[in-house]
């Protein structure tokens, strides 16, 4: 009976060693003071541009292209309302050129057309993944933090500019990359490796450059998204920005 109390007690200890031991790991890596300093400095910055930003409207032009082949260009007129999401209203481009040729012309218009057609639901759920990733959310950046999801690598050259890398920031085994001017703490590259419809076969890569306006806010100032199966890419560049 004693030597079964102790087998026992021997155990209760050593799960209690594990417990303690994972229960250690864990905030050590969400709580590192460099990682915090720096995804705090990251929202505060994204805070601060995000309510500059709203004093602005701009255009933003998409292309859309199929296997490098250009096939569509729309152009948005974009402000941030008082939710702080971004409302785009289409602008009207003049006719696009079109093939000539008579017949043959307008079929392959027409297979054109409607190959575009075809790709439209695949592009708009690329949109949608994309506004889910830029610019980047604090409550989701925190949350990767606490997780321990977030890595930062010290600058590489005299620039000091720094690299934060996160995983698992919207989907299990996606990876964001994010370069910081060290300075200022503005973003000023990020790109993405994630995936459509919970299929990661169904890979969406997206790579963006920042800008900041003269004595104004950080801002996306170009992107490129590829949806790799459908060898679909939108190219997006924003310009224009006149104050309210």
């Amino acid at each position: 009976m004693r030597s079964h109390s102790l087998r026992y007690a021997s155990l209760s200890l050593a799960v209690s060693a594990i417990a303690i031991a994972t229960a250690s790991i864990h905030p050590a890596v969400a709580q590192n003071p460099d990682v915090q300093k720096k995804i705090a400095d990251l929202k505060e910055s994204l805070a601060q541009n995000k309510q500059a930003l709203a004093q602005y409207t701009w255009v933003e032009e998409d292309t859309i292209s199929l296997k490098g082949e250009q096939k569509k260009k729309e152009q948005f007129q974009v402000s941030i309302d008082s939710d702080g999401k971004q409302r785009k209203s289409p602008i009207n481009l003049p006719d696009q050129p079109q093939s000539s040729g008579g017949r043959g012309g307008r079929l392959k218009q027409h297979v054109v057309e409607k190959k575009v057609e075809e790709y439209k639901e695949y592009a708009d759920q690329i949109r949608d993944l994309l506004q889910q990733y830029v610019p980047p959310d604090k409550d989701r950046l925190e949350f990767a933090r606490v997780k321990g999801n977030v890595h930062v690598q010290p600058p590489a050259d005299a620039s000091g500019q720094y690299t934060i890398v996160i995983s698992g920031y919207i989907r299990e085994g996606d990876n964001v990359t994010l370069v910081i001017d060290g300075t200022r703490k503005n973003v000023v590259s990020l790109s993405i490796a994630s995936y459509l419809n919970q299929d990661p076969k169904d890979a969406v890569t997206v790579s963006a450059h920042f800008a900041a306006l003269p004595n104004g806010p950080n801002h996306v100032a170009s992107l490129v998204v590829n949806g790799v199966s459908k060898q679909l890419t939108i190219a997006i560049a924003n310009g224009n920005y006149q104050k309210n």
